[in-house]
């Protein structure tokens, strides 16, 4: 059996293994396997072969796993101004029509009115915040979530 097919079936091997672990690095090793392989397969000589598989690996490990476990490590991205309000919870100042009203979250007051056209919400009534439209917090409340 030619080497560079034992390359291949390393390179199976390793990428198979990575599929159960994510460890990221038997996944770069199945690349730099490939790469031996793929040169196997040109003609090329086994130090050559191992020559392609220790400089590909050593790059991956060396450079595209820090960056690629940098990424997967970043915190969530913040929201800021009116995006961060929604999810949050309010108090119903004036009662909240499909129309108009008048909310309290974080201790700012905000024009409101609720998803629901239909729908009254009277005034003291804890609601959340579904969205934002303008300077218009669009508001459902909270009893009536399931």
């Amino acid at each position: 059996m030619p080497v560079w097919v034992l390359w291949m079936i390393a390179a199976a091997l390793l990428g198979a293994a990575e599929i159960f672990t994510l460890t990221l690095s038997l996944g770069l090793l199945a690349v730099a396997a490939l790469v031996a392989g793929v040169v196997g397969a040109l003609g090329m000589g086994p130090a050559l072969q191992i020559a392609a598989f220790v400089v590909t690996a050593a790059a991956a490990l060396l450079v595209v796993r820090p960056i690629a476990r940098r990424h997967l490590t970043q915190p969530p991205p913040l929201r800021s101004g009116t995006a961060a309000l929604v999810g949050r919870s309010g108090v119903v100042v004036s009662e909240v029509t499909g129309e108009h009203g008048l909310i309290k979250i974080s201790g700012e007051e905000w024009s409101a009115r609720c998803i629901d056209e239909d729908q009254v919400i009277p005034a003291g009534t804890r609601v959340d915040v579904m969205d934002i439209e303008g300077a218009t917090a669009i508001v459902y409340p909270r009893e009536a979530l399931p």
